[in-house]
């Protein structure tokens, strides 16, 4: 493993101003159309309860096709994550369309269970049919200091994924420090990681524009050591389309162009959807909102 000793400890007022800039950017109407549009094709549309069925799957698969039956030319959406035993169904609804079927592993979201059983449950999900595996690190090992634990443990899942993009959820709400953070974004890079990921959406707080900035500093400091891109997903807590372009001002400014896309940069907030269509729906009657009644509660 790598050594991940740095000489700096992550300078939290430095963070903080810059986020300040970020959000005082000024963005006109036609940019914040496109803004919209991009953030809406970006999103990982996620049903991940006890109580999902495959009617809420389908739905949601349906939804991440169809976005809206009222605004004409909108993207779908970039996937649509479900737990191992449901990845056939949304396989079955998303056949022939670029929607990916996202699968959550390794135990999530508390990822306390033996390498064998997370081993077990991501190959699970392949067979099944997943294009993307999203895994959570062993958080107590990583905060007991057991760095090469963690790291091996990325290793080895993403040696059963193979080709399957690999993303990995840091918990960045159980790891309290920006430096903590910053150290676990590099182990999940060095180790193998196709994106990284803040959250898992369970725990409080989630996504933050902080730590999402330290995350893309990571992803910025390994393209420029190795030119290999890594994709960045921030989830939980980004629930309205103006914080959401907020987030594109930061990517665009920190890690540039080639990231722009859903290839690289993934929302995992499905409230988000919604926003963004009643904002989309806005320009579309010039200023007025359609009811949310035209838009569904998923």
């Amino acid at each position: 493993m790598p050594d991940f000793k740095h000489n700096y400890p992550i300078d939290q007022i430095g963070v903080e101003e810059r986020i300040q800039r970020f959000n005082s950017r000024s963005i006109k109407k036609e940019t914040k159309l496109i803004g919209l549009k991009l953030a809406l094709s970006m999103i990982d549309l996620t049903t991940l309860e006890g109580k999902d069925t495959p009617e809420k799957v389908k739905q949601v698969c349906y939804k991440a096709l169809h976005p809206s039956n009222d605004i004409q030319g909108l993207p779908q959406l970039a996937a649509v994550c479900v737990y191992p035993i449901h990845v056939k169904t949304a396989k079955k609804y998303l056949k022939n369309s670029a929607v990916k079927v996202a699968s959550v592993a390794t135990g999530f979201p508390s990822g306390n269970t033996s390498l064998q059983i997370k081993l077990i449950e991501t190959k699970y999900a392949i067979d099944q049919g997943a294009d993307e595996i999203d895994m959570v690190i062993s958080r107590g090992e990583f905060l007991r200091g057991n760095y090469t634990f963690v790291f091996d443990e990325i290793a080895a899942i993403k040696n059963v994924c193979g080709k399957i993009r690999l993303k990995v959820i840091l918990e960045t709400g159980e790891l309290s420090t920006l430096d903590n953070i910053r150290k676990a974004s590099d182990i999940a890079i060095y180790a193998g990681a196709d994106f990284i990921k803040t959250s898992t959406g369970k725990i409080q707080p989630a996504s933050t524009m902080p730590v999402t900035l330290v995350m893309l500093e990571a992803i910025k400091d390994y393209y420029i050591k190795t030119n290999i891109q890594i994709g960045m997903k921030p989830a939980g807590g980004i629930s309205n389309a103006k914080n959401a372009l907020q987030y594109l001002v930061m990517l665009n400014e920190t890690l540039g162009s080639k990231w722009m896309t859903n290839e690289w940069f993934r929302f995992g907030a499905s409230s988000l959807a919604n926003d963004l269509l009643l904002q989309l729906g806005k320009e579309k009657y010039n200023g007025v909102y359609y009811s949310k009644d035209y838009i569904s509660l998923d």
